[in-house]
């Protein structure tokens, strides 16, 4: 009954990190659009994210060891990796395709977490994956799907963040996860600022909504999201995780429906369908069916 209630508060707190990273892209755009580069903002939302936990919980990260630093730059080393080849893609392509692109690690996570672990996903979430792949190709349609430099950095980062999903889940079960969570925020900034003062210029000036996009990003969508994510992966799967969390295409297009009065569509609700039947069917593996089955049965 415990591990049932852990599953269950787990979940939950993926949900939370699918509805913050909806309103993560609205963040970005805006914080590129006020003159900072990707990875100078990569950077600044991972240190900030990284100061604030160590100060919030510097009780707890005493006495790092050899491993969990080990782990700590492994997942920080995909963070990076994954968020840089999103943010520059972002400038090269649409919202809707940068989400939808990205989103197909679902796909990916539950392969990749096998070649990792030699555990073997089920049925149920190899359907639920390309149920919810296809659920977040039709929310994200936009009438094209022809792959420019964006397109294929988005693709790119997808294979990042699958890889991201599934080293966290790995490693989650053998570390601190308090630990891990706060070394691949170090480390993933220390990559971001390199990377940043070799190609990119700080901006000529900082303007208010950019700083205030930042520092959202920095809080919410790094410190909050990533910590929340890689608590929870200790008390379930990679594969739920990442159906789970490719619910921020849903929560980006209600965001953007909400806030920016875009309209409403029959793909953004068909997409939005499939995407809760996938999620229905790796969180029960339709047990409620069953159960049914079995009830008539008996009555007969």
């Amino acid at each position: 009954m415990k591990g049932n209630k852990l599953h269950i508060i787990a979940d939950l707190a993926l949900v939370l990190v699918a509805i913050i990273w909806g309103s993560g892209f609205t963040a970005s755009k805006i914080a590129l659009d006020s003159g900072f580069g990707p990875f100078y903002m990569m950077a600044f939302r991972f240190t900030i994210a990284a100061v604030i936990m160590r100060v919030a919980l510097h009780k707890k990260l005493k006495n790092i060891t050899r491993d969990e630093l080990k782990a700590g730059a492994i997942v920080g080393a995909f963070l990076f990796f994954a968020f840089g080849t999103q943010t520059v893609g972002l400038i090269f392509t649409t919202p809707s395709k940068n989400a939808f692109l990205t989103g197909t690690n679902v796909v990916m996570v539950p392969f990749i977490y096998w070649a990792i672990s030699r555990v073997k996903p089920d049925i149920y979430s190899i359907i639920a994956a390309v149920v919810c792949f296809l659920g977040i190709g039709t929310l994200s349609y936009d009438g094209s799907f022809s792959m420019g430099i964006g397109d294929t950095l988005s693709l790119i980062c997808a294979v990042g963040f699958a890889c991201h999903i599934s080293l966290t889940g790995f490693f989650a079960k053998k570390v601190d996860v308090i630990k891990l969570a706060f070394l691949q925020m170090v480390f993933a900034a220390i990559l971001s600022f390199g990377t940043a003062i070799f190609f990119e210029d700080l901006p000529a000036e900082f303007s208010r909504t950019g700083v205030l996009s930042i520092i959202y990003l920095g809080v919410f969508s790094t410190m909050v999201a990533f910590f929340l994510q890689t608590v929870a992966q200790k008390y379930t799967t990679a594969s739920r995780t990442a159906i789970i969390l490719s619910t921020e295409a849903i929560f980006g297009t209600l965001f953007s429906v909400i806030l920016l009065s875009e309209q409403l569509t029959v793909n953004m609700i068909i997409g939005g369908c499939a995407i809760f039947a996938a999620i229905i069917t790796v969180e029960t593996k339709w047990e409620f069916l069953k159960k049914k089955k079995d009830y008539k049965l008996e009555s007969r």
